[in-house]
């Protein structure tokens, strides 16, 4: 007697875990309760007849059958995807920008989170500052826009709230009496904004070393030793140093990060779930 198929949405489920690391945030992504995530699982493990996940207050952990079966789970899921993508015509583009200072290096999982959540969507991604990058949504050439909030706006979504710390490379050291060396971007960037305005508040010297036409040019120069820069530690490669406290430096606030949609379709709607979920995700990570 052949069995009963697998529930793809439980099916889903587990693969959201385990990409994730939590059941919190697999509810997150799936827009559902944590308790029904919990119940998906159960009753997959119980079609399998073997458990999938080990579960404790600080940790998810695949077992053994968990990680032999996840693969395989992709799979499945890709080809009912797929299969669904070939009867969808035409197939609709979803422009997203995204902030320099939000990209981080989590792009590239962050897009396949996107693709996999709606693989049937053709996804157009640009990076550029949040003030250009809302502008163009204004001008309905995005139809999202993921940026540092702007107070001056009340359209958006506040998805997180990102830590900012004065950064440096190990071993860096200020030369006592001159002026701190910052490295920026150009304006009109908010992050150089708040950085100069806090240090001018604080009645602390400074001079500009270095202007790069991204976050990847002021990391860069930040580890050639060339001076500090007001970023969010994901940002930096592995090593760098808050060097704040140290300096005597004034705290920066959490930053907000926006979200601005205009999406409509259910495709659409769903892509920026997993989007939203994919950037909360890395930056409490």
């Amino acid at each position: 007697m052949m069995k009963a198929p697998l529930d793809l949405d439980a099916v889903r489920a587990f693969v959201r875990i385990a990409e994730l690391g939590s059941f919190t945030r697999a509810a997150e992504a799936m827009q559902v309760s944590q308790s029904a995530i919990s119940l998906k699982l159960k009753r997959l493990e119980e079609r399998l007849g073997c458990r999938l996940v080990d579960r404790t207050p600080r940790h998810v952990d695949l077992t053994q059958q968990g990680t032999g079966f996840l693969q395989h789970a992709r799979t499945l899921l890709e080809a009912h995807d797929l299969a669904l993508a070939t009867v969808i015509e035409p197939r609709q583009r979803l422009t997203i920008g995204i902030s320099d200072h939000v990209a981080g290096p989590e792009l590239p999982t962050v897009i396949a989170r996107i693709n996999a959540e709606a693989p049937q969507l053709v996804i157009e991604i640009q990076i550029g500052s949040s003030d250009a990058l809302l502008q163009q949504f204004d001008r309905r050439e995005l139809d999202v826009a993921i940026v540092r909030f702007d107070a001056d706006r009340d359209d958006g979504t506040i998805l997180c709230r990102e830590r900012i710390g004065w950064f440096a490379a190990p071993g860096w050291r200020h030369r006592e009496g001159l002026p701190l060396p910052l490295a920026t971007m150009p304006d009109p960037c908010g992050m150089r904004k708040l950085a100069c305005e806090t240090l001018d508040a604080a009645g602390i010297a400074w001079r500009e070393v270095f202007v790069g036409g991204g976050v990847a040019a002021v990391s860069a120069a930040v580890m050639a030793r060339l001076g500090i820069a007001a970023l969010s530690p994901r940002m930096l490669p592995p090593g760098a140093v808050d060097v704040g406290a140290g300096l005597g430096l004034p705290a920066l606030p959490r930053l907000p990060i926006a979200l601005h949609s205009r999406a409509t379709t259910a495709d659409s709607r769903s892509a920026i779930d997993a989007l939203s979920s994919a950037f909360r995700s890395a930056v409490r990570g």
